[in-house]
């Protein structure tokens, strides 16, 4: 059950699954297409010179609607200052090469003050010009020295943007420099295009174009065409429907970071009462004495109190139900309630992890058992995909309860929660009972009652789990989901039912 494939094909789960929309992959030269395709657009609008429509697409974050509203809403003058080039009706600065003066008179290149012939100078729209020898190392140190794509004049003073056209006739004869240059503009233009991601496979050099945006911050999952990677279009990480790209940032950072630690240490520790050292205790008397030398405080493990007026009788702590005694024990058992939550969906979400790195191993079987139908001449190679087809809708169906996990932590209690606990319960009982009969029970079966079977659990494991992600997407279209953490709400409006509120 593949979630999504870049052709834009798919059955019902993927393309819902898409947010809308089919995803087209795209190779190195796609992608120099789609530049010259939209810097065309503009062309046939605007009327201006190539290399100046690249320079305002890329102010504009490729975004061509914006720019034509731009463009013909209001001052012309300040939008090109405000995208650092000239605005080429209007002629502000001199023209290279212009004809009133000699193309052999000598001037000086005000980088390294060589006196050469006007002819051998160079420059970009500005005006500015300078010897090639001193171009070339200038965008070599801005090409490989800081990476950088959107390079600026280097005269004093001028901020104005080097145009391709430009860097492409001066690195004419430096074939390395320039394709790093060509590399380095195509990889600014995907990380600025809000519809193209690059494929995040090691070793992949496509990119991935989607034809609308989706929901904000939604798991968006999409196909590479080359190596056949499937990951979020939103953040690139492999696809973790149905939690959000927000919520699986917030969540890694969780628990990769010391959170938890603090909450054990305030589950099983204490501050002394007088200097605030923190204690832990290791025996069982309720004596404590403070480690801190310079303090030795006496009190009592159980109200913090003193530990004169407890006498013989500490076991009998009249203190206990007083307010700050009452405080501490409560800021305590918070903790340790907050950090047991945490670990029974986190034991939860590694253990189905973990099941899909051992289900790595049930496709090998497969393999075995789809090779020894075969031989027996009982089914044909089409006719035996459905083992393999089987598998996949484990791993996928799988994944998705792994990170129900996740939502269901940050999820507040509500009718909504109780109505997807309950999706979440019934999709864990179907993929147990698919996965425990592929590993036991599918060997001793009979090859047309093993397919009917098999394809029947498969089936019914897919329709739970787009029971599921219906819910849970109907709930975010909706804005009916309450999160414990305002964090992890992404596009949440924070009103109505999807307001979020504090853990408490």
């Amino acid at each position: 059950m593949g979630l999504y494939d870049g052709d834009g094909a798919g059955d019902a789960m993927d393309d819902e699954a898409d947010n809308g929309g089919a995803a087209r992959s795209l190779t190195p030269a796609d992608l120099v297409g789609v530049q010259t395709d939209a810097i065309q657009e503009v062309n046939d609008v605007f009327q201006i010179p190539p290399q100046t429509a690249r320079i305002l697409l890329q102010h504009f974050k490729w975004d061509k609607d914006r720019l034509l509203e731009r463009y013909f809403g209001g001052d012309r003058e300040a939008l090109f200052s405000e995208a650092h080039c000239i605005d080429p009706t209007v002629k502000s600065a001199p023209e290279l090469g212009s004809l009133a003066e000699a193309a052999e008179e000598v001037v000086s290149c005000e980088v390294c003050m060589t006196d050469l012939a006007r002819s051998n100078l160079t420059g970009a729209s500005c005006g500015h010009e300078f010897c090639v020898e001193c171009w070339t190392g200038y965008l070599a140190e801005q090409i490989e020295g800081q990476g950088k794509a959107s390079i600026r004049c280097p005269g004093y003073g001028c901020d104005i943007v080097v145009d391709e056209l430009t860097a492409t006739r001066i690195l004419a004869t430096n074939d390395k420099l320039l394709q790093r240059y060509q590399f380095l503009s195509s990889k600014l233009f995907v990380a600025e295009h809000r519809q193209i991601q690059w494929c995040p496979a090691v070793d992949c050099d496509m990119a991935v174009r989607v034809s609308s945006t989706g929901q904000s911050g939604a798991c968006r999952p999409v196909s590479c065409g080359g190596c056949k990677a499937e990951f979020s279009f939103n953040c690139q990480s492999p696809v973790h429907l149905p939690i959000t790209c927000q919520m699986l940032k917030v969540w890694k950072k969780k628990c990769e970071d010391d959170s938890e630690t603090a909450n054990w240490i305030n589950s099983n520790t204490k501050e002394c009462p007088k200097c605030q050292c923190t204690i832990e205790k290791n025996g069982g008397c309720n004596h404590m004495t403070c480690w801190n030398t310079a303090c030795k405080h006496d009190f009592c493990w159980v109200c913090l109190g003193p530990w004169e007026p407890h006498g013989s009788s500490w076991y009998n702590c009249s203190r206990f139900d007083e307010a700050d005694s009452k405080t501490a024990q409560d800021a305590a058992s918070l903790s340790r309630a907050q950090l047991e939550r945490y670990l029974f969906y986190f034991n939860r979400y590694a253990n189905h992890k973990n099941s899909i790195l051992l289900e790595g191993k049930l496709q090998a079987m497969i393999e075995v058992k789809m090779q020894e139908i075969q031989m027996s001449a009982s089914m044909s190679w089409i006719e035996v995909q459905f083992l393999k087809k089987a598998a996949e809708t484990l791993k996928a169906c799988r994944t998705v309860l792994m990170n129900t996990y996740v939502f269901a932590f940050y999820l507040a209690k509500n009718n909504e929660a109780e109505i997807f606990e309950s999706n979440q319960k019934d999709l864990e009982m179907s993929v147990e009972k698919l996965s425990g009969f592929l590993e036991g029970q599918a060997s001793k079966q009979e090859h047309a009652e093993l397919k009917r079977q098999v394809q029947d659990k498969a089936q019914y494991c897919e329709q739970r789990c787009r029971v599921l992600l219906d819910h849970t997407n109907e709930g975010r279209e909706e804005d009916a989901w309450i999160y414990r953490n305002d964090k992890v709400a992404g596009n949440s409006k924070g009103k109505g039912r999807g307001a979020t509120r504090p853990t408490h």
